[in-house]
């Protein structure tokens, strides 16, 4: 198969509720991936015992930043990153280069796929917001994956949010339609569509994939008016309340005009200066069975 079919191919098979090959969705995560980091307290706020850690894997890395900040907080560890974005991947090959990150480099790559490389290759092994292009029966198999390229007593650590807590109408009901959407659509495990629903089955998917001493680490990230990252967050919306549009008018929870009314209402909303809102974040983390 030549280049361009393989992208194409990727392209068609790409379960992410964004084009991760939009321009404007590339500076999304750019930024998402700054505030997350900063609101979690660093890379590894739960502060695990990396002494052993030689190399480290993170899946669907977007543009780098996580990967970026480890090589540079941890100079004499290996870390790659890997997503099926070309954009995002070549980006992210750039920044490692322009800030002379020889330990840091990035490959395109399916993670809904066996992973291309050798058996017990990591010894951690990262994932954040991987719900976004996750199904929710594709679970088990993607921990599966991600635990046979991690070596016995290595670590697994996911990380995901729930989002759309608020005091503002509008804006709560922008976050309902697109958690209808994706319950709809089958990526949640909210029964009613009410909630994002990822963070509170993470820790038993974990235990049944056979993860030992599996661990949790929660943190809240406020965005009210007023904040430091409320801005962030703006910004965020801003560019992804219109991309998620085609998600939402395939799973025929809305139209294209009421959904632009809709979140038309829901900045402004972000604008008000009694506007509230956060977003909770769970990390959640185990090691492989078996002698280190």
């Amino acid at each position: 198969m030549s280049a361009p079919q393989e992208q194409s191919a990727r392209k068609a098979e790409n379960t992410y509720i964004i084009d991760p090959e939009k321009e404007a969705e590339m500076a999304r995560l750019m930024r998402q991936d700054q505030l997350l980091t900063r609101g979690m307290g660093g890379v590894f706020p739960e502060k695990p015992d990396l002494s052993n850690v030689q190399r480290i894997l993170d899946v669907a890395c977007g543009p780098g930043g996580w990967v970026l900040e480890t090589a540079h907080n941890y100079s004499d560890v290996e870390v790659v990153g890997i997503d099926i974005s070309e954009r995002m991947i070549t980006y992210a090959n750039a920044q490692a280069r322009a800030q002379q990150r020889e330990n840091a480099s990035f490959l395109v790559m399916d993670a809904l796929k066996p992973l291309d490389f050798p058996e017990g290759y990591f010894d951690l092994v990262n994932a954040r917001l991987v719900a976004a292009f996750m199904k929710k029966e594709q679970w088990p198999q993607f921990l599966a994956g991600c635990l046979r390229v991690l070596r016995p007593g290595g670590i697994l650590r996911v990380t995901e949010f729930e989002w759309g807590a608020s005091n503002k109408p509008n804006f709560e009901e922008a976050c309902h339609k697109v958690h209808l959407a994706m319950s709809r659509l089958g990526y949640t495990f909210s029964a009613t569509g009410l909630h994002y629903g990822v963070i509170p089955v993470i820790p038993s998917l974990m235990r049944q994939a056979g993860l030992e001493g599996v661990s949790k680490l929660a943190h809240v990230v406020e965005y009210s008016a007023g904040t430091e990252e409320h801005e962030s967050f703006y910004f965020d919306y801003t560019v992804g309340l219109p991309l998620i549009e085609p998600l939402l008018l395939k799973a025929q929870v809305t139209t294209s005009e009421e959904w632009h009314d809709l979140y038309l209402k829901a900045l402004a909303e972000m604008g008000d200066e009694d506007f509230c809102a956060i977003w909770t974040l769970l990390t959640v983390w185990g090691t492989k069975p078996g002698p280190e």
